[in-house]
């Protein structure tokens, strides 16, 4: 990319992090996706302040000639509007020239679900006689009886989980604070994890308040996660394309079932703040932590 190109994507990214507050890996899949359409306009020596609709139309119909599937197309639209918000919004052109671009359309497919059944027989696979068993245990149940995301999980910290009061606090995406509830089940599973714990021979400095920690005394890569989930999805025999996101889903889908109200379960997932009584829309958190509970199936039996 030219000079000029890349301090632009270096000004987008700033945005993105300071004044949108979205996470490392939304902020990097979108500079990705506009380094993607000036690496397009710098080879055909078109200036940004300069780019139309028909530039992005070209540009569009390139990605569908390469056979980029359409989610993909998709989301680097989504990317490039969100660029051209940010130029318009900065000052650097006058007219938005994306707000007429159009996505493809996409059929989206909802991800796998585990049954109860199914998340306990992960839990029992897990081989309780090695160092790591009991944690990857309380791993599962947190994720699944909480509905975090993996993010989340690996930066839990333990001065932010009230287990005489039955919920946590994590950090969410935007850098938001969010209370959850937490089902006695996944109590039970961190209150045995922390003798393992506790038993570190060290434990790394800066991880000191990290709750989920490896046998090195570091905290826990997102990749580590995935592979404890698979491995035990493995060993119990399902068959299904599982993820740490496939616990939350599960997690929301019970809920659901459950007779959950469909607003607490979006506040849950943490698609807004809860940092205050007004952003949970005059939702009584006493109230919502009953009804969360009494609608999950850890709590029915």
């Amino acid at each position: 990319m030219k000079p000029q190109s890349i301090a632009l994507i270096d000004l987008f990214e700033a945005y993105l992090r300071f004044e949108r507050g979205l996470s490392d890996n939304t902020l990097d899949g979108y500079a990705r996706d506009a380094s993607k359409l000036l690496e397009f306009i710098d080879g055909e020596n078109i200036p940004v302040t300069e780019v139309t609709i028909d530039t992005l139309r070209a540009f569009a119909a390139g990605l569908y000639d390469l056979g980029v599937a359409a989610t993909t197309q998709a989301r680097i639209i989504s990317g490039i509007k969100s660029f051209f918000g940010f130029l318009t919004a900065d000052g650097h052109i006058d007219v938005n020239p994306s707000e007429l671009l159009k996505a493809p359309a996409t059929s989206r497919r909802l991800p796998d679900t585990l049954s109860v059944e199914e998340i306990d027989a992960m839990e029992a696979s897990i081989d309780m006689s090695k160092p790591e068993g009991q944690r990857n245990r309380a791993i599962i149940e947190t994720l699944y009886s909480c509905g975090l995301r993996v993010s989340e999980l690996v930066n839990l910290e333990m001065n932010r989980i009230f287990p005489s009061e039955g919920y946590l606090i994590v950090i969410g995406k935007g850098n938001k604070e969010r209370l959850v509830p937490m089902a006695p089940s996944a109590v039970a599973e961190i209150e045995s994890y922390l003798d393992d714990r506790n038993s570190l021979p060290s434990i790394n400095k800066g991880d000191n308040g990290i709750l989920f920690l490896n046998r090195r005394g570091g905290r826990l890569s997102r990749v580590m996660v995935f592979y404890i989930i698979k491995q035990a999805a493995a060993e119990a025999g399902i068959i299904k394309t599982i993820s740490p996101h496939t616990l939350r889903h599960s997690f929301a889908s019970h809920l659901l079932e459950g007779g959950a109200n469909l607003r607490a379960i979006q506040q849950m997932l943490g698609h807004e703040s809860i940092a205050t009584t007004e952003i949970y829309l005059h939702i009584d958190t006493t109230i919502l932590r009953r009804d969360i509970l009494a609608c999950h199936p850890r709590n029915r039996r």
